[in-house]
């Protein structure tokens, strides 16, 4: 479609190349945003895309050095030359990260901080602010410190910082990294009802396409190999195979739809599960749910991990777990879910005696863990962080790996046969001698298992193993933890990710207000509306494809399409 007006942001012919890489990471970018559309950008791990929403905000060139090419319009004008305080009168950035970007002590200070840049009065200020913050519902929380808020809260905090200058560009570098999936959902509509309300123009980098595509986007933009290689509206989008030809997850109920051999085309409107017509799909989609499929293995073996009535607090007064109670048997890959500061991490810290229970009891194997040190669950018990910057203490990979083992007085001979075994199992042995610097966040992700590994731990808990990983890294990361599995290593994870919950775990135990609320399959998890409400979960596009199926059991559907997806992995 033509458009009449000129764009609010323009890329003509442009490329960039650090001044530190070798090779451009952009090129040819032909780019037009037009005002008040909402552009969602895709792309694999190191595409370009981020490197686009820095040349936009002003990073680029102003804090990340490097040579361009081509020309980049803003309202019209030039870029070049522009400093990042004139760039941030026209462009909001609202970053992954929140707490990087707070700097005042309280949630108010913080929002007003432009303002107080500006020599804006007193009186005015407190008025925008108040005004502000009840546009992004933050208002109730104006004196609390921005680091005692929730994960939504803060990115509230941040997303009222850069509405306060009434700016025309509001530019969101993955805002659903570090949020479960209820509060996504919630800002994904906030990011929706301000774009329509005061007709912004918003810009989403994002790699959870399905979640961001819960609410309207005019057009998603593709980035591969940094070029574009797709710009069009997400009913298009779902019509081709670029995604996946790129390792981007689809929405699972396209995803599903194509199992049933159904062609996509832009007039089904799938772009939206709440648009999809699928009058042309439904005959195909009833007949491939009928299909057989075979059932998930029962794991009857005996119990590893008891949690029996778990209460514990950081403080006497506060309560952060009450009465949790579950098992983990042998060889089991279980999911623990939940809103933020359900107390997850607590659990995992618990468990491996970073902290130590007020009441209840957990037991290994039948023992009651209470008098084992740190030190001696460790022995059968490893703990993965979700940073692994956080877990590493050398230079070089093979020292890191072998840290553990020579603490534990262990031979040079033993040692170097158990880090060469595991970077083997990990598929990091032909860089045993490499610097850890030379890795990226998810080789070095595998580089902390195998330094868990090598100490031939039985249990294995990960923190959030998929976090700010691109589907490609995703299913790299947790196809390796499978394997891990199938070794018979029991693994518990700790995540967001409803996708990893439903794809990969055979249970998910719930963690809400203190309480365990539920203990049961993923799938029957994500088909259940009030659990995922209490939870601050979401129910899976795979359930409401199901509804407007008139499927006879939206939970089968999803069953089906759990165990179809695990049978075709096998064929392959």
């Amino acid at each position: 479609m033509k458009r009449e007006e000129n764009p609010i942001i323009e890329f003509r012919d442009f490329g960039f190349q650090y001044f530190s890489q070798a090779e451009p990471t952009l090129y040819d970018i032909n780019l037009k945003i037009y005002p008040g559309e909402k552009i969602l950008i895709v792309g694999p791990s190191g595409s370009g895309k981020s490197t686009i929403g820095h040349c936009i905000n002003g990073l680029i060139p102003n804090s990340y050095r490097g040579e361009i090419t081509g020309t980049l319009f803003i309202n019209g004008k030039d870029t070049k030359g522009s400093s990042i305080f004139d760039r941030s009168e026209q462009v909001g950035t609202v970053l992954q990260d929140s707490d990087g970007q707070f700097v005042g002590l309280t949630a108010g200070e913080d929002i007003a901080f432009a303002l107080e840049n500006d020599r804006v009065p007193t009186d005015r200020m407190r008025e925008i602010v108040e005004k502000t913050a009840k546009i992004v519902k933050i208002d109730q929380h104006l004196k609390a410190s921005p680091f005692e808020l929730s994960g939504g809260q803060k990115q509230r905090v941040s997303f009222a910082g850069v509405m306060v200058d009434d700016v025309d560009i509001l530019l969101f570098d993955e805002p659903l990294a570090n949020l479960d999936p209820a509060t996504g959902k919630t800002a994904i509509a906030l990011i929706d009802d301000v774009w329509k309300e005061y007709h912004k123009t918003v810009v989403i980098i994002e790699h959870r396409l399905e979640d961001v595509l819960y609410r309207d986007v005019d057009r998603v933009v593709v980035v591969n190999d940094g070029r574009i290689v797709a710009d069009m509206s997400p009913d298009e989008l779902m019509a081709t195979d670029i995604l996946p030809g790129l390792g981007i997850r689809e929405p699972l109920y396209v995803t599903a739809m194509k199992y049933a051999g159904v062609k996509v085309t832009p007039e089904m409107k799938a772009g939206r599960i709440d648009t999809l017509d699928i009058t042309d799909a439904k005959e195909p989609l009833l007949a491939w749910y009928s299909q057989d499929v075979a059932p998930a293995p029962a794991n009857d073996r005996p119990t590893m991990l008891e949690a029996r009535n778990v209460t514990f607090g950081y403080t006497s007064r506060r309560t952060t777990l009450e009465d949790i109670s579950f098992t983990v048997r042998e060889g089991e890959m279980v999911s623990i879910v939940g809103t933020n500061g359900a107390g997850k991490t607590t659990l995992a810290k618990l468990i491996c005696g970073f902290e130590k229970i007020d009441q209840g009891a957990l037991y290994y194997k039948g023992e009651d863990m209470a008098d084992r040190t740190i030190k001696e669950r460790s022995r059968k018990i490893g703990y993965v962080m979700q940073n692994p910057n956080q877990m590493i203490c050398k230079p070089m990979i093979y020292d890191e790996v072998a840290l553990g083992l020579r603490y534990a007085g262990v031979d040079e001979d033993t040692i170097r046969e158990k880090v060469e075994h595991a970077l083997k199992i990990c598929g990091l042995y032909p860089f045993r001698n490499w610097p850890l610097s030379a890795l990226s966040f998810g080789q070095k992700k595998r580089v902390t298992i195998a330094s868990i590994l090598v100490m031939d731990v039985e249990l294995l808990i990960l923190d959030e193993p998929t976090a700010g990983q691109d589907y490609r890294h995703y299913t790299e990361i947790m196809e390796f933890l499978k394997s891990l599995n199938d070794r018979g290593i029991t693994i518990i994870i700790i995540t967001h990710d409803m996708h990893l919950m439903l794809e990969y775990t055979t249970r998910a135990i719930v963690l809400s207000g203190k309480r365990k609320l539920g203990d049961t399959t993923p799938v029957e998890v994500l088909t259940d509306k009030e659990l995922t409400e209490k939870a601050d979960l979401k129910v899976t596009s795979l359930y409401e494809l199901a509804l407007k199926l008139g499927a006879d059991d939206p939970t089968a559907f999803a069953d089906h399409f759990i165990r179809y997806e695990t049978e075709r992995g096998r064929a392959v």
